[in-house]
């Protein structure tokens, strides 16, 4: 807990800037975080305590200064309003979020390193983040460490974790690779799963599977009315009336 006259010399969001400004080096630093973001609002759509940021500031006190953020790729609080006041967040700030940190934080490592491994896995573990998720698809081999490396945060410092999908049970949530298709494209996709490790759907692929099932049931009636008919015309050319059967 900050002390109060500390928290009461704090800057305001709306005084702060909302990023870095730091460009992004591929698309998909914005795609797969937003991939994220838009299926948790199906999964948690009943839920509004929670928030998701992608490439938004975090302003903390645990740093050189409140008014030097981290900036993470993405980034999940559990306990905050999903929107502040009935308002959109410029940036998020823990001093304005009843000190709540984010729980899961998300790094994804593109051409130009960013200190994903060292800086700012030491920024996240003074934060308090529980959860700290390194994906480095295209330049692990270059970096010397694995496409997707999952850190928990113990006695103040990270361990990597073992296992994909991972469950993370403070979340509610695991988190894990997929091989998925975006705009008819295939595409490796960070995505959530449930306890049982099954992968949580798209609204798509749900619409999708609703049509396939509604398909195969359709397929099956007909199916059956056409063996029905066939069923009829082999009676009646026995003389049988299929209309005349004993119950």
């Amino acid at each position: 807990m900050i002390p109060k006259p500390l928290a009461q010399s704090l800057p305001s969001t709306a005084d702060l800037p909302c990023s870095d400004d730091t460009p992004v080096d591929n698309e998909d630093q914005n795609l797969l975080p937003n991939l994220l973001l838009l299926l948790l609002t199906t999964i948690w759509a009943d839920r509004f305590d929670w928030y998701f940021g992608v490439d938004m500031a975090v302003y903390h006190t645990t740093g050189i200064s409140p008014k030097v953020p981290v900036v993470p790729d993405a980034f999940l609080s559990v306990g905050v309003e999903r929107k502040k006041g009935g308002k959109s967040r410029r940036s998020y700030a823990t001093w304005e979020e009843n000190d709540i940190v984010p729980i899961f934080v998300l790094e994804m490592v593109s051409h130009t390193p960013r200190d994903e491994y060292d800086e700012k896995l030491d920024a996240y573990a003074r934060l308090g983040v529980l959860y700290y998720l390194v994906y480095n698809p295209e330049f692990w081999q270059r970096d010397r460490h694995q496409p997707f490396e999952l850190y928990k945060l113990a006695n103040g410092a990270y361990r990597l974790q073992i296992g994909e999908p991972y469950w993370m049970p403070e979340v509610g949530l695991g988190i894990g690779r997929h091989l998925g298709q975006i705009g008819g494209l295939p595409q490796e996709i960070l995505t959530w799963y449930d306890p049982q490790g099954n992968r949580y759907l798209s609204a798509e692929e749900r619409a999708e599977q609703e049509r396939s099932r509604a398909e195969q049931e359709r397929s099956r009636a007909e199916q059956e009315q056409r063996q029905r008919e066939r069923l009829e015309t082999y009676l009646r050319s026995q003389g049988i009336d299929p209309n005349q059967l004993p119950s």
